[in-house]
């Protein structure tokens, strides 16, 4: 059976993120790492936060505290909200670790070696205010490209253009907010991607199946312009992976680190290392080396779009040149962006909901299925609190929950605390179990495929089944006149519960196993038979009527949480 190697991209260690960065990597890859557990498959799920780079720096600048004490508590915090939303990582690494800093210095070591890195002096920004050379992140300024007036040095969030600091009209210190910037001559490291052009274009045509979204933005950059341009990967700054040869210093590069888009990506390596080293598994080689058995790995990278032409083209000419057997990522499912309201998510205004206030105001389960019934993968997708408040309280209350409850409850009432016996099935319930069949089978593969929403809008296709076979059939009325024949529906219907729990687990895990610890059904397996499954409770069976799986959002809740998400503070 195949293996199964998941990363989402590495999030930014300067703070707690929002929902849109949820959605666009962490989320969607733990729904395909769960169900792949779910069929059976050995997976290796990873993911770190991305500690090196300015980011880090002004964020603990900010925070009035040194950067790896900074980056140590983001850290713990980021786990933390991980674990509450469910996210099952294998490992939560960081790319500050040992094992990082090594790896990349021998990816650089190699590079070098095959000529594929170049060291030039070249003309970088100065900010005689500062005393200091600014990075990329250092300086912000108004896009050439868009007119965007918030543009960072490297890339401008707006069109997504990769920057250079001095392409910046009107560029400013992000530090001082010093505009007497001026050019002087310092080293750096250039990683020769244009020397990988036509093995990187030939690498990516050979990707049909991945999503138009992935695909069109690497060949935009491989084609626009003057196309895939050669990349610095060192900067001048105090935090990250020292610049080395490998084990050597590299003479005329004292005092530098590497770019943390360098060394960001090589980081999902280096989390396998940590997850052996912290005991939680062993011969990260497997998965990552193909002359020590990595072959048979498939591995799936989930990001938003921004990420995609930095894991299509600058990590893949790392991987590729560096001529050594390293595992390519086979699958890059890359999704466009969440927007809030009507406008963009904030932090400094306070506008839209981030990931720890999420979990203050709803369980976990809300949120996942909101984010992934509705993620942004073929165009942007936007939060509004009339469009949650109706998605939580028609497909989760009224539907799943709605047909749970009332079918336990309806069976404590006339049969007791066990699946009845009595009664055998007719035709509609063959038509049940025969609609149902076809919709597993849908949905299983749309989960194979990683088409989030149309999995979503299946499985609550198989949730209404359920809830329109009993309103049909309305046991309750049937009892009155034929005990056995209801005995039967209920029966039916009781077995679709534990079936739901394990369908739905992927997208909401926590009312997954409620519903299973209600039906005492342990360790449930993937319904390969789907008749078979809905036979797995036999007459007897005891179980429990469990507590609400989904409370009801209120209007005065939804107009409560709106005003304070919406953005007032300045």
């Amino acid at each position: 059976m195949t293996r199964h190697l998941i990363t989402s991209a590495i999030p930014y260690i300067n703070g707690i993120k929002h929902l849109g960065n949820l959605v666009g990597s962490q989320l969607p890859a733990d729904l395909y790492a769960r169900y792949l557990r779910g069929r059976g498959h050995e997976v290796l799920f990873l993911c770190a936060t991305d500690e090196h780079g300015t980011p880090a720096e002004l964020a603990a600048a900010k925070a009035g505290m040194p950067v790896a004490d900074y980056c140590a508590e983001m850290h713990a915090v980021q786990a933390r909200i991980a674990e509450g939303f469910g996210l099952s990582f294998d490992h939560f690494g960081r790319s500050s670790s040992p094992q990082n800093h090594a790896l990349t210095q021998h990816f650089a070591g190699v590079l070098a070696d095959r000529g594929l890195i170049e060291e030039v002096s070249q003309e970088q920004i100065y900010s005689p205010t500062d005393g200091r050379f600014l990075p990329d992140r250092y300086v912000e300024g108004t896009c050439p490209n868009c007119g965007f007036e918030d543009a960072r040095g490297d890339q401008c969030d707006n069109c997504t253009k990769q920057l250079d600091p001095a392409d910046l009209i009107n560029p400013r210190s992000t530090i001082s907010g010093a505009t007497d910037l001026e050019m002087r001559e310092t080293k750096h490291l250039m990683l020769r991607q244009s020397q990988m052009k036509d093995v990187l274009n030939d690498w990516i045509t050979s990707k049909t199946d991945w999503p138009v979204l992935t695909t069109s933005i690497a060949k935009k950059w491989l084609h626009d312009g003057d196309g895939l341009q050669d990349r610095g990967i060192t900067r001048d700054l105090n935090w990250g992976v020292p610049v080395k040869r490998g084990d050597e210093d590299w003479p005329g590069m004292e005092g530098k680190v590497f770019y943390v888009w360098f060394d960001a990506p090589i980081e999902y390596i280096a989390s396998a290392q940590e997850w052996v080293d912290a005991g939680k598994g062993e011969d990260w080689e497997r998965w990552w080396r193909t002359d020590k058995g990595a072959d048979d790995v498939r591995y799936t990278q989930f990001m938003g779009k921004d990420n995609v032409p930095f894991h299509t083209l600058s990590f893949p000419a790392t991987i590729m040149g560096s001529g050594e057997p390293w595992k390519l990522v086979d699958y890059i499912k890359s999704f466009n962006y969440l927007t809030y309201d009507g406008g963009q998510f904030s932090t400094s205004r306070g506008r839209g909901v981030f990931m720890d206030q999420a979990l203050e105001i709803l369980p976990a389960d809300y949120w996942r299925w909101w984010l992934l019934s509705h993620a942004p993968e073929t165009s942007d997708a936007e939060f509004t609190w009339e469009n949650f408040q109706a998605s939580v309280n028609k497909d989760l209350a009224d539907v799943l929950g709605n047909f749970v409850s009332r079918i336990t409850k309806f069976c404590r009432s006339k049969f007791g605390e066990t699946v009845p016996e009595a009664g055998s099935y007719g035709p509609e319930e063959e038509a049940l179990i025969a609609d149902i069949t076809e919709r597993v089978a849908r949905y299983g593969a749309q989960m194979e495929a990683v088409e989030v929403r149309k999995a979503a809008s299946e499985l609550r296709a198989i949730w209404a089944a359920g809830n329109e076979y009993l309103q049909a059939q309305a046991p309750w009325t049937v009892f009155k006149t034929d005990p056995d024949k209801a005995a039967a529906q209920v029966r039916l219907a009781l077995n679709l519960i534990p079936l739901y729990a394990t369908l739905s687990a992927p997208f909401i895990p926590d009312a997954a196993a409620r519903m299973l610890t209600a039906m005492r059904v342990e360790n449930a397996a993937w319904p390969d038979d789907v008749p078979a499954a809905l036979g797995a409770l036999p007459a007897g069976h005891a179980f429990d009527v469990p507590e609400v799986l989904f409370a009801k959002i209120s209007d005065e809740d939804r107009a409560a949480w709106a005003e304070r998400f919406a953005g007032k503070r300045d």
